[in-house]
């Protein structure tokens, strides 16, 4: 697995403090990587998710959902702060993903259901039916579609911002210059938000990656289903879909992308002869 990235740049837009992981395994694999965060998260005020943590430690609901693993940060760090354990939490706990669920995990809770697919929509369909409360911990961009699914199994749903989404005026200078240079050869997104912040910050000259440098459009590789059909809805040409849904799965579905792809220019100026045999074909993963 070492070495399949050498020589490749690929973009990351996942927040700087979750990046770590996806930045690490692309580097570990010769890529070069830079971190160009497309989205930042920010803390939702304390007093509703302390009120609605008190309701769950005394009985109020009878499922705890939360969908990714900043939801479960924020959670477990508001039950640390007020001295309450997540051992007392008088409810079953769902988590989306594997990350969401570890750190569910390490904090003392662990989740009664989570989806073999990494998705909300998975997530609704897993859900049993039921006529209690559901509290639902999510950003406050989240769609409402999952909202909807509980409701349409019998369930009452409560929603709180676990967290708040900004995004940033522009990107990174690195990453601008890159995307209009053509070194890019591949950009991540590991959500909708981050395509949507992507587009924002890139600017009018670098919102697409077919206008980032002629000849050269970088692969576009996303996590899952959802932060794809953002991405095509965008006006992106999906190049990569992970299957897990993991970041495991976004690293391998990056060297699927770009497997037999010639690299990118290097700063010195184009690349060699092998660009000119570059086939006109681009592999696609629905």
């Amino acid at each position: 697995m070492e070495g399949t990235l050498e020589g490749r740049t690929v973009l990351v837009t996942r927040p700087r403090v979750q990046a770590e992981v996806l930045v690490d395994l692309l580097r570990t694999r010769g890529a070069h990587v830079i971190v160009a965060p497309a989205i930042r998260l920010v803390p939702a005020p304390a007093k509703a998710i302390d009120a609605a943590l008190d309701r769950a430690l005394s009985g109020a609901f009878a499922w705890v959902i939360v969908t990714s693993r900043a939801g479960a940060d924020v959670l477990l760090g508001r039950l640390a702060a007020r001295e309450r354990s997540p051992g007392h939490l008088r409810a079953r706990v769902a988590a989306v993903g594997d990350g969401t669920a570890s750190a569910l995990r390490a904090g003392g809770l662990r989740p009664a259901l989570v989806p073999s697919s990494f998705t909300t929509e998975s997530l609704g369909r897993a859900m049993p039916p039921g006529s209690g409360t559901v509290l639902l911990a999510r950003a406050d961009i989240a769609p409402e579609g999952l909202e909807e699914a509980l409701r349409r199994k019998g369930w009452a749903v409560e929603r709180i911002d676990a967290y708040r989404t900004r995004f940033p005026g522009t990107l990174p200078v690195a990453a601008r210059r890159a995307l209009a240079g053509g070194t890019v050869d591949a950009v991540t997104f590991t959500s909708a938000s981050t395509v949507r912040g992507y587009l924002k910050a890139a600017g009018p000259v670098l919102r697409h990656p077919n206008m980032a440098a002629p000849g050269h459009r970088p692969k576009v590789v996303c996590i899952g289903p959802v932060t794809a059909a953002e991405a095509r809805s965008a006006g992106l040409r999906v190049d990569g879909v992970a299957d897990p849904h993991t970041i495991k799965g976004l690293v391998a579905a990056v060297e699927r992308a770009l497997a037999g792809r010639p690299r990118g220019r290097s700063k010195g100026g184009p690349a060699g002869s092998s660009r000119k045999k570059k086939s006109t074909k681009e592999s696609v993963r629905p």
